[in-house]
């Protein structure tokens, strides 16, 4: 614990968060999360939170826009995390990042115990290694449920349970909160665009994908992550699926209610996962960072992502955009930008199992 400052935080009553109160709908009180999974950030430090048990996104003011940008480096952050929480690293997992760009601090959800037992928290990382639980009791947030989520008890055809996919991504991007999981609908694949402040939340649009891997049209598997990317001026969303088709969706046909069909632009490899993506420019391209379970990290160039024809038939292993894999990022479980030039990432040491936070240069 040496070096890791360690308070918890009772997170801001109405009065010192008012901008976010009044102005995004947000009421105080109690969220009452039930697992704490995706996490995006908003306007004025507002930090949406995807909870798959309760199938619905948490925007929670977290009275955090003062600038305290820099290098996060924590070693053993689970051992820390862990400690902060009353508990053994064994205990927790770290389910997302994010990164604040209003302050440039670091939020991990994270899931405590197992089962029935589980409980979700969130924490702060700042660059000075201060770490901070927050409170989820009387602050402001408000809540969209999705109205078409699978019932605890479904299953899908191997046993698992269908619900804990009903949100596996979310961005937010001018006003909209972009959200992908699975729901109760013809396409189960499903992608949202919900409008915040919080009104309502329509049906989305059931999605199905070509994969390539597999040689069939999907409509069952979810996203499993995702980015917002203009190609020209028309806004996009770049989807990983499992084994491991990447999908482009045009941002205007997500709408209520409408099945539509992505264009497959590149098959990753098979018996593999992604875990996490960001969009960055470099010498003024655009690439694509995505960890894998079994690909290690990899920089895909989105240089014809525009006019590359859309993979159709059955093919091997790889197809569609080049890439390369990133071979000192080893490990890395998720990431986010910090900055132009820099990402955070969460890495996961293969031999004993320890998680660190490190910032690493973009490739």
């Amino acid at each position: 614990m040496s070096r890791m400052m360690i308070s918890l935080a009772v997170l801001i009553c109405l009065g010192e968060a008012p901008l976010a109160a009044d102005d995004y709908g947000l009421k105080t009180g109690q969220p009452q999360l039930k697992t704490a999974g995706a996490l995006a950030f908003g306007p004025d430090g507002i930090l949406f939170v995807g909870d798959s048990a309760s199938a619905a996104v948490f925007a929670i003011a977290t009275d955090d826009s003062k600038t305290t940008r820099g290098a996060v480096n924590a070693a053993n952050i689970g051992e820390k995390v862990a400690a902060a929480l009353g508990t053994s690293a064994n205990d927790i997992r770290i389910n997302d990042l994010a990164v604040n760009p209003a302050s440039g601090q670091v939020y991990l959800s994270i899931t405590r115990g197992q089962g029935s037992d589980r409980q979700p928290a969130l924490v702060r990382v700042s660059p000075d290694n201060q770490l901070t639980v927050l409170s989820l009791e009387n602050i402001p947030f408000a809540r969209a449920e999705m109205p078409d989520a699978f019932g605890p008890d479904a299953k899908d055809r191997r046993g698992r349970p269908k619900r804990v996919n009903s949100i596996t991504d979310l961005e937010y991007v001018d006003g909209r909160v972009f959200v992908a999981g699975l729901a109760n609908e013809e396409f189960e694949s499903t992608l949202r665009s919900i409008p915040f402040p919080f009104t309502s939340v329509d049906r989305g649009a059931g999605v199905r994908i070509f994969h390539g891997s597999h040689g069939r049209f999907e409509t069952n598997s979810p996203v499993r992550t995702f980015t917002y990317f203009k190609i020209g001026s028309e806004p996009y969303i770049l989807a990983a699926y499992t084994c491991t088709p990447l999908v482009k969706f045009r941002v205007a046909d997500l709408k209520a209610g409408a099945q539509i069909q992505g264009t497959t632009v590149a098959e990753l490899g098979n018996r593999n996962t992604p875990l996490d993506m960001v969009v960055y420019n470099k010498d003024s391209k655009n690439y694509m960072l995505v960890a894998n379970t079994s690909r290690g990290v990899m920089k895909i160039t989105t240089e014809k992502v525009d006019s590359i024809d859309g993979i159709t038939s059955r093919v091997a292993d790889k197809a569609g955009l080049k890439y390369e894999t990133i071979a000192e990022l080893q490990g890395v479980q998720q990431l986010d930008r910090l900055d132009d030039g820099h990402a955070i990432v969460l890495i996961q040491d293969r031999k004993t199992g320890a998680t660190s936070l490190k910032t690493v240069a973009l490739p």
